[in-house]
């Protein structure tokens, strides 16, 4: 016996099971069973099903039952493979007498035909109905709906996660999660609108079944084994419509838990909790309830004393849930703290008041708290800290921590960005709403609150989380309050990267090249320069939107021309020219060809005339002219999907780089020596 069980143990885990269950059910449908068998089958079935359904109740999300449609399929499987079993049994043996299929057969059909065949048949019609109609078919129509809205909304959904990974909200593993969750997602609506279908086509079945019982059975019974009309008429009917009922009562849980799984919400909640929540949370609901009860019950000639006591029950309910509102309401609010802190006695003052102003803050207004309160689940702190970390590699120097603070000066769904204790963006949020963003190309309008993106400026309209799947599906970029935060802090911190570099950071970075190449370290400063005049190279380099990634060649390059200048701009250039294959490719990737504009010889000589001049100034015209063909080559070369490269001399690249980094910030400015001599350049066109 041991080994028999540690066989079929071994059996479970080499992944044979489902395949055994599968041939043992259309085993059934060839091998007769007896009827001891069908009893243990039935009750099994019967078990199985409401396993099913008390499972999807308990789970947290559709996505945690992911392997529900193929359950479903086992499960309507089964049913068949016994109604068939069963069938045969009733035709073959129904003449022997009620108990002939079995006694779970037999209990169902005595319990309900209750000495009236024509109530059994309606009680069993009625039983059918509201299977096949009610519950399947809606079930059926959501099923439908669901995948079309998740199919619709898929790309959208990968756009959002694309958008935050490039804003360093989520890791590659973080985004590898995400973008699995949604595959699984649209993979299991899609298997739902097919496996809905098993359950209409089970509900038919069984009608079908029943008919063919009943007259099967009645010319069976009066032709083979020369049964009265009446005798045969009440055998067959019992275990047709006993066996109708055993299939059926199992096949409308499951069609039930069909249609709470498809009806389910993406909040990560058992049913029972957000049933609580949501439709027993009201206060003001049940009260009414109860008020409406309460009439009915004093109403001469009702049944007034179960009126009056759901009435009192309802009543109850309402009463302790306005207290617990009472009381959430009468906790202290900051603005309350805020006046007893001011209104305290006041402490000595020391030097302990005077605070270093942080490098990199955040303050946000009262309304916007529990978006940084852990405790009321809030995730702006840990959007931020991914933002740090993404930052840190891309840039190449470790970000300042955000510190994050309340300002009652605010309003009250505002923030604002400051850098050494200095605002330099702000922005408006309304957090129990989601950001739908215009990437330029949507197929319809949103009803909403218009906005803007705060970090690039696009269109967006503020919708309802509810309105989520229906955004995405038109094309819009959907977002929640936190990543609106989030990426715009990301977008200010690399525009002023060079900001948040300072002699501490400049140091440590040193001291890591230092631990692998110390010498290299030593020779460079304070020996050959200052540290003050290797900070000015780095924050000129991060101004450029040159990261820091590549230290020891930054080393090396400032030890080559250290010994022949200390001028911040030229070791710069020289720097540049060094890390000349890392820029472009950070600007262009590998792709295998360089699209640049150069200046017309006019205007480059222009340029250089005016450069070398003692404190000579670019004439306000030529400027204005430039910047305008340098927009038009940028926007020309976006249109392609390119980079805006403009390859200058050396002399004059700082000049013009400093002229468009402001009013054309997308045109990347190359000098001649800065594009390594293996790269194929692709003149795309003069500016003149």
């Amino acid at each position: 016996m041991q080994g028999r069980f540690a066989g079929v143990g071994s059996a479970v885990r080499s992944g044979a099971a489902a395949p055994l269950v599968v041939m043992a059910m259309l085993a059934m449908v060839i091998v007769p069973l007896s009827p001891l068998m069908l009893d243990m089958l039935f009750t099994i079935n019967i078990a199985l099903s409401l396993v099913v359904m008390l499972a999807v109740v308990y789970v947290k999300r559709p996505l945690e039952f992911s392997i529900f449609p193929s359950v479903l399929l086992l499960v309507t499987l089964l049913r068949l493979a016994l109604n068939v079993a069963s069938t045969r049994v009733v035709l073959l043996h129904g003449h022997q007498g009620e108990a002939a299929a079995g006694h779970v057969i037999e209990s169902f059909g005595q319990f309900v035909i209750g000495g009236s065949y024509a109530v059994g048949i309606v009680v069993f019609a009625i039983l059918t109905i509201v299977n096949f109609v009610v519950v399947t078919k809606g079930a059926g129509r959501i099923s439908e709906v669901s995948a079309r809205f998740i199919l619709d909304a898929l790309p959208g959904k990968q756009m959002a996660i694309d958008a935050d990974l490039n804003a360093g909200l989520l890791t590659r593993e973080d985004a590898k999660l995400r973008r699995q969750e949604v595959r699984e997602e649209a993979d299991f609506y899609g298997s739902m609108d097919g496996a809905s279908k098993f359950v209409r086509g089970d509900a038919i079945a069984g009608i079908l079944i029943l008919v063919i019982n009943l007259i099967g059975g009645l010319l069976i019974g009066m032709l083979q084994h020369d049964m009265a009309f009446g005798d045969a008429a009440r055998v067959y009917t019992l275990l047709a419509i006993g066996d109708g009922l055993v299939a059926q009562i199992p096949a409308l849980l499951v069609a039930t838990a069909v249609a709470m799984l498809v009806t389910r919400s993406t909040s990560e909640q058992e049913m029972g909790q957000a049933v609580q929540g949501q439709m027993f949370g009201q206060g003001r609901a049940l009260a009414v309830a109860a008020l409406l009860m309460g009439i009915i019950g004093v109403i001469p000639g009702m049944p007034n004393l179960p009126f009056l006591i759901l009435a009192a029950i309802l009543g109850y309910a309402a009463w302790r849930l306005h207290k617990r509102n009472l009381a959430a309401e009468e906790a202290p609010t900051p603005e309350a703290t805020a006046a007893a802190q001011a209104n305290s006695p006041m402490a000595e003052l020391s030097w302990d008041e005077v605070r270093p102003v942080e490098p990199l803050g955040l303050e946000v207004g009262y309304r916007l708290i529990p978006m940084v309160d852990k405790t009321q689940g809030g995730e702006l702190l840990a959007r931020l800290k991914g933002v740090r970390r993404k930052l840190t590699q891309d840039l190449g120097f470790l970000i300042p921590a955000v510190h994050v603070r309340d300002n009652l000066e605010l309003a009250p769904g505002q923030y604002r960005v400051l850098v050494h204790g200095v605002p330099v963006a702000t922005g408006e949020l309304h957090p129990d709403r989601e950001l739908a963003l215009d990437p330029g190309r949507v197929f319809g309008p949103l009803e909403g609150i218009p906005g803007k993106d705060p970090a690039f400026g696009l269109d967006a309209v503020w919708i309802p989380s509810a309105q989520r799947a229906h955004a995405e599906s038109l094309g819009y970029t959907v977002v929640d309050a936190s990543t609106v935060v989030a990426t715009h802090l990301s977008h200010l911190v690399r525009e002023r990267a060079s900001e948040l570099l300072g002699h501490d950071e400049v140091q440590q970075l040193l001291s890591s090249v230092g631990k692998a190449t110390p010498k290299l370290v030593e020779d460079l400063t304070p020996k050959l320069l200052p540290l003050s005049v290797v900070v000015r190279v780095l924050q000129s380099l991060l101004v450029e939107r040159v990261p820091l990634r590549q230290m020891r060649q930054i080393v090396e390059a400032l030890l080559e021309h250290g010994a022949h200048s200390q001028d911040p701009a030229v070791l710069t250039a020289a720097v540049r020219t060094a890390l000349g294959r890392f820029i472009v490719q950070e600007i262009n990737g590998l792709a295998p060809e360089l699209p640049v504009y150069t200046l017309a010889p006019a205007l480059e000589r222009v340029l250089q005339d005016s450069v070398s001049g003692q404190g000579a100034a670019m004439e306000p015209g030529l400027a204005e002219r430039l910047h305008q063909n340098l927009s038009d080559c940028v926007t020309r070369q976006e249109g392609r999907g390119e980079p805006a490269v403009l390859l200058v001399p050396g002399g004059i690249r700082a000049t013009i780089a400093r002229l468009v980094r402001h009013s054309v910030p997308a045109l990347s400015v190359l000098a001649y020596g800065e594009v390594p001599e293996d790269k194929k350049l692709r003149l795309v066109g003069n500016v003149g």
